[in-house]
């Protein structure tokens, strides 16, 4: 299991509260969670400051599941790099969007839409509540799971229908959002999870460390898979 946490790390340098927050940066308590959850596995970090932002052919091509936090820097991310890791999610590798990833290059390249959405930064409780407890995704988490203190995420998002919904938000001033979704691009499974933001502590928080570790070894790629080639795309397969 080898896994990657993207990070454009950007509030941790120019902003001393995130800084006090994740001293490690986001990434950083990211991949504490999954060590700390998936101990066999293989974790890295990468940041958009690193040569190629941390994403070179040769770590894409060892990375089973990638991990995207961004927020204020979507559009210094370059557009060969984005190209390369689309390849690589339709090629079979996992993606996990977090927070405001949904703005992210990538997400937009392979949702197709705006993945525009409401937002109120208030600090307000947060519910996350499970709707498909079925899902791998959500196996051993609380419900609801609660986040005292959270940016507001609220509909319309504007995004495709998704595979499956897992996870709706609540939000102390009524409103709801699709906090949980999951999508399937080529032979590569999408995991968007919103709850994240810079301003809070949530990558701490014992139940959303649950969910990350849950959703890594859900977008595993699935072994032997392929998409069938059409070598001959006039063949009627209706007969004569």
């Amino acid at each position: 299991m080898r896994i990657t946490v993207w990070n454009e790390g950007v509030h941790e340098q120019v902003d001393e509260q995130v800084a006090a927050l994740y001293p490690r940066g986001i990434h950083g308590a990211i991949a504490e969670g999954l060590r700390e959850l998936l101990p066999g596995a293989s974790v890295r970090t990468a940041t958009l400051d690193d040569p190629e932002h941390g994403l070179s052919a040769e770590v894409l091509e060892g990375t089973d599941v990638l991990l995207w936090w961004g927020h204020i820097a979507h559009e210094r991310v370059s557009d060969e790099v984005v190209q390369r890791v689309r390849e690589r999610v339709l090629g079979g590798m996992g993606l996990i969007v977090l927070h405001s990833g949904h703005f992210s290059k990538i997400f937009l390249a392979l949702m197709g839409t705006t993945c525009s959405l409401a937002w109120r930064n208030t600090g307000e409780r947060e519910l996350v509540w499970t709707v498909k407890p079925t899902h791998p995704i959500a196996r051993g988490v609380e419900h609801p799971l609660v986040i005292d203190h959270h940016e507001m995420y609220g509909e319309f998002f504007d995004i495709p229908d998704p595979d499956d919904l897992v996870f709706i938000s609540s939000f102390a001033g009524g409103e709801v959002f699709r906090s949980g979704v999951t999508f399937t691009r080529g032979l590569g499974k999408i995991f968007y999870f919103s709850p994240g933001d810079q301003e809070y502590p949530v990558y701490f928080h014992p139940q959303v460390r649950r969910v990350l570790a849950n959703a890594v070894e859900w977008a595993l790629p699935v072994s032997g898979a392929t998409i069938p080639e059409v070598t001959n795309p006039e063949t009627n397969w209706f007969g004569p």
